[in-house]
Formats: C-alpha cells, sequence, structure tokens
C-alpha cells in the first residue's frame, strides 16, 4: 500500500467524524441560514477544529455566500474543501533540501509524543534519500533516552554520538557537530529535552544548544520541528503555543494521524499557529513518516483524485 492509501486509510476516522458530519449538515437544509451555522459550528469543534480555526472557516463559508459562489448546501462541501487546501498551503513550503553542508535539526516536545521514534523515521527517510545522517542524544535529563535513541540508530544504520545519562546536553551538541561537519555528514538530528514544565530551564538550555551548535556549523539549527501528537487534539495545539514561547519553530511534525478521529487539528495547528506543518505520520512502521503535501491530505480528506493519486503510486 502507498503512502496516499495508508493516508486515506489513516484519516478514516477523521473523515467519518467531521467531513461526513458537515455533509449530512449541509445537505439537511434547503436553504442556508443561522440555524445551519450553528450546526456547522457544532460539528467542526466536535471534530476538534478549534475555536478560531472553527470561526474562521465559517466566516470563509459566509464570504463564498455572499460572493454566490455558494448558492445551496450542495455547494458548501466543494467550497469548504478549497478553503482548507488554500489554509493548508498557505506559507507551508516543502521540506527545505540539504544546503550543501551539515544541515542541523533540532527536535522539540513534550515526554510521550514520539519525538524519538520520530527521530528514528526521519533518519530512514534521510538515508532512503541517499544523504549521510548522524543522531545526537541531546536529551540528557530523560532516563533512557539515549538508550532508545541509540536502538534507533543501530536499526536504520547511522552513528550516534551521546554522553552520559545527566550531563550538558551543549556539551553532546558541540561533540555532534564537530563530528558531523567533520564526517562531511548531511543531516544532523538532534533530540532535545521535553520537560516543558520547568520552561524557563528548557529555554535556555535551547538557547545554549543553538549557540554551541552555531559555533561548529555556520547557521545550525537550520530547523527546529515540534513533534505533535494527533490524537490529544487541542492539547496539542497549547503544547504547540507554549514551545512556540520558548523556541522559535520553523515546522511541525503531526504524528499518529491513523489512531485518533481529531485529524481536523491540522487546521487549528496550520490557522493558530502559522508554522507549516512538514512531516506527517500514518502508523507505527519506519516509512510511515513522509513529508506533508497540502494538495495530497486534501485528496484523501475528501476522498478526491484517489484514483489518479494511487495510480500515481504504482
Amino acid at each position: 500500500m502507498g503512502f496516499f492509501s495508508r493516508l486515506r486509510k489513516g484519516l478514516e476516522k477523521t473523515k467519518g467524524s467531521l467531513i461526513k458530519n458537515i455533509e449530512t449538515v449541509v445537505r439537511g437544509y434547503a436553504k442556508i441560514d443561522d440555524e445551519m451555522y450553528d450546526d456547522l459550528e457544532a460539528v467542526m469543534l466536535t471534530g476538534d477544529i478549534g475555536v478560531e480555526t472553527t470561526e474562521y472557516l465559517l466566516d470563509q463559508i459566509r464570504s463564498g455566500v455572499k460572493s454566490r459562489e455558494i448558492q445551496n448546501g450542495d455547494d458548501v462541501i466543494p467550497y469548504l474543501e478549497k478553503c482548507i487546501v488554500a489554509l493548508l498551503e498557505e506559507n507551508n513550503d516543502p521540506v527545505p533540501d540539504c544546503t550543501g553542508t551539515t544541515d542541523v535539526i533540532f527536535i522539540v516536545g513534550v515526554n510521550g509524543v514520539g519525538k524519538t521514534t520520530t527521530i528514528g523515521k526521519l533518519a530512514k527517510y534521510y538515508t532512503q534519500q541517499g544523504k549521510s545522517v548522524m543522531l545526537a542524544a541531546g536529551d540528557t535529563f530523560r532516563a533512557a533516552a539515549a538508550e532508545q535513541l541509540t536502538i534507533w540508530a543501530d536499526r536504520t544504520g547511522v552513528p550516534i554520538v551521546k554522553h552520559q545519562e545527566g550531563a550538558d546536553a551543549a556539551a553532546v551538541v558541540f561533540d555532534a557537530t564537530a563530528s558531523a561537519k567533520a564526517h562531511h555528514t548531511d543531516i544532523l538530528l538532534v533530540d532535545t529535552a521535553g520537560r516543558l514544565q520547568t520552561k524557563s530551564n528548557l529555554m535556555e538550555e535551547l538557547r545554549k544548544m543553538a549557540r554551541v551548535a552555531s559555533r561548529n556549523i555556520e547557521g545550525a539549527p537550520q530547523e527546529t520541528l515540534l513533534v505533535l501528537d494527533a490524537t490529544t487534539g487541542q492539547n496539542a495545539v497549547s503544547q504547540a503555543k507554549l514551545f512556540g514561547d520558548v523556541v522559535p519553530l520553523t515546522g511541525v511534525v503531526l504524528t499518529k494521524l491513523d489512531g485518533t478521529a481529531k485529524g481536523g487539528v491540522i487546521l487549528s495547528v496550520k490557522r493558530e499557529l502559522g508554522v507549516p506543518v512538514r512531516w506527517v505520520g500514518v502508523g507505527e512502521g519506519v516509512d510511515d513518516l513522509r513529508p506533508f503535501d497540502a494538495a495530497q491530505f486534501a485528496d484523501a480528506l475528501f476522498d478526491r483524485n484517489v484514483e489518479k493519486r494511487e495510480q500515481e503510486e504504482d
């Protein structure tokens, strides 16, 4: 099964709880009125789109009605599709190509969202693209974090730089960037601590890690990616806002889209943070994390262009 087919299958719960319910609402009304908007609002909030994004989408629909692009309930879904694609594509550049020097990517997120697994899957993806990859065990605070990352390093066949538990995370980054530079490594993936409850400590640690990385590799870190668990719904958006206050984010990795009816949270992440969704994950397999494609996601969510997409994967 190709990735589009897995994405489409993974979004089945979201389609059932969100898209199908929206279709039911709009087709149940002979005319578009305030009562329909109220029902749409309830469905969107239940689908974990969030208050701000729900209001945005309802405003878009009202604009469509005013401009006569929407003339009856049957026009709502196609119009909503167009709005969602536009929202997801806005400022959502593709995953950057390697710069020609070592690209340092910090991976941040609270404990339990799957940071370590995400790093392993990113390592696998980049090695399959012909890139050389190194891992840095910068989460020296959590017990066994380095050991877990080492398992992924062994599984993907990439080197890892680690120190003892409780060591200075910046020292790990210094050694890792020096090694990656010396070996002309394309991608250095850096794990970081996820103890957001001590926000000021985490902020200072991440700043120090970034300063140290830039001493060895100019411009590092080129990316700081936040890992979010889609199954937590609006809590993921709250986490993202908190991390955005701590460190400048360049993108989001949204995992476990296949295990939830709350896939609508991707719209909230994009609308409320204004940060690109860089990667999406739809399974536990090592190949189940891919660069985010807004048009592909919309096709999977709304069951559009299915035959064409599947033919492209054959």
